[in-house]
């Protein structure tokens, strides 16, 4: 009994203590899996002092592994819903901001001038927009202003919201354009984001938001519903989701006639994606490259299809409504004057300056800016300003998109033939990515100054338009 008592101490003795440790990130239940290899030998607990050493050394090292996982997942990055959630926040709030600045802007200037805030907000096309909310569409073609100059989208959308929600029209449509303008700030993140980073995203959502033109969210204007309606257009453009950039394009083309340089830049986009698919095959002018290929490759062609239905539908409306499908053309180009006239608005602009110039020191300041025409000296800046960003677009043209380039060029060819619609601050809002290229080619200290000098201006010339002294 003794040797053999003796030769049991010696195989518990001369047995290997285990020292492997599970880690429980791999095993859920490691510390009680280790606890239970540790601790047993032969299915039995050990006694001894080695045993119950490493039994405690194994409980010991789980701990600080489980502790230190603990802490590795407690410095993890942030998930990308809290990022989300993160940048629609923060461009809530720099929206929020910009709208606060703008009522009080309004608020000031109503008191000074004896205006009321629904006025100062509805001043302009936001009378039209209401009386055709209100009344329609005659039911003859006139060559004179009336609300057949005006495209059905906007309106339509007012009436909706009012039939919703039992607002009266000009506060549904103030909600039409503040919905608007915060979509198009997220939005608009969303593309820049694309091109340029999240962090340079951020600060073209500034540029963006305080750019004088931006005022148009605060009133009854279309650039609500337009500015939205073509950024989704391009998103949907950049991710090749045709038949939704069609979609898109042509409610854009109903809202105000610079939309329609919707179809034209659909057309190109399609052009380019299907001279990319075809390759070095074939001309994108030409069908040779299709020969065994999928009719999927024509697929693009959907976009500028169906970017021609809105306006081609309101035509059809007008000609059943007035008998002539261009009662909204004649009533622009006869009652607005909407004629096409190059280089009239630098020519005439320079002229009534000078004018209004050589009167500053006879005529009161008030009746010296009605003189001025505001209006066409904020066309010749806005005309300086546009060049200057369309040259920094096409330095950054491999960062960009082809619609792109032709939205923003687009938009400034037709106003700079337009002597009524000259490329004011709403133009310029309209055609963004003249506002969001600056926080691209602007270094840091300069996007603060350039930010700062858009800031001041929003307000003065926010001021200036609540007064019904310049249109937006």
């Amino acid at each position: 009994m003794a040797e053999l008592s003796f030769e049991i101490s010696s195989s518990q003795q001369s047995r290997p203590v285990p020292t492997e440790v599970t880690d429980p990130l791999t095993t859920p239940d490691g510390l009680e899996a280790t606890d239970h290899r540790l601790g047993s030998i032969d299915g039995t607990e050990a006694e001894g002092a080695v045993d119950g050493s490493a039994t405690l050394f194994s409980a010991s090292t789980s701990t600080e592994t489980l502790s230190a996982a603990q802490e590795r997942i407690s410095v993890q990055p942030p998930t990308a819903t809290r990022l989300h959630l993160n940048s629609l926040f923060w461009s809530v709030g720099v929206y929020t901001v910009s709208r606060l600045v703008l009522l009080a802007t309004a608020l000031v200037v109503g008191y000074l001038v004896h205006v009321s805030l629904g006025s100062e907000l509805s001043a302009f096309d936001g009378v039209w927009y209401l009386k055709l909310v209100a009344h329609g569409y005659p039911h003859m073609p006139l060559k004179t202003q009336s609300t057949l100059g005006f495209l059905p989208l906007y309106p339509m959308a007012i009436w909706a919201t009012a039939r919703l929600s039992s607002l009266p029209p000009l506060d549904a449509g103030l909600v039409v354009s503040g919905v608007g303008g915060l979509v198009s700030a997220l939005l608009i993140k969303r593309l820049a984001a694309g091109w340029w980073g999240e962090r340079t995203a951020r600060y073209a959502v500034l540029a963006f938001l305080f750019f004088p033109g931006s005022v148009v969210f605060s009133m009854v204007y279309s650039e609500g519903l337009l500015i939205p309606l073509m950024v989704g257009c391009l998103l949907a453009l950049r991710s090749r989701r045709f038949i939704l950039a069609g979609i898109l394009a042509s409610l854009a083309g109903i809202v105000e006639p610079v939309g329609l340089v919707a179809i034209p830049v659909c057309l190109l986009a399609a052009l380019y994606a299907m001279h990319r698919s075809i390759g070095s095959k074939g001309h994108w002018y030409s069908f040779s490259g299709y020969r065994g290929r999928s009719l999927s490759t024509a697929r693009p062609l959907l976009a500028p299809a169906l970017s021609t239905l809105g306006i081609g539908g309101f035509a059809i409306y007008l000609w059943v409504w007035t008998g002539t499908p261009f009662a909204a053309y004649d009533a622009q180009y006869y009652g607005w004057h909407q004629h096409s006239d190059p280089f009239r608005l630098v020519g005439h602009a320079l002229m009534v300056l000078l004018h209004g110039l050589s009167k500053l020191t006879t005529l009161h300041l008030r009746v010296h800016l009605y003189a001025i025409n505001l209006n066409l000296v904020n066309g010749l800046l806005g005309a300086v300003f546009i060049v200057i960003a369309l040259v920094m677009l096409f330095k950054s043209k491999k960062e960009l998109s082809v619609d792109v380039l032709a939205w923003t060029v687009g938009i400034a060819f037709l106003t700079f033939l337009s002597l009524r619609t000259p490329p004011n601050a709403r133009m310029i809002i309209a055609a963004f990515p003249a506002t969001l290229i600056w926080a691209r080619r602007l270094r840091k200290r300069r996007f603060v100054l350039f930010l700062t000098g858009e800031a001041v201006l929003l307000v003065l010339m926010s001021g200036l338009t609540f007064a019904g002294l310049m249109r937006p």
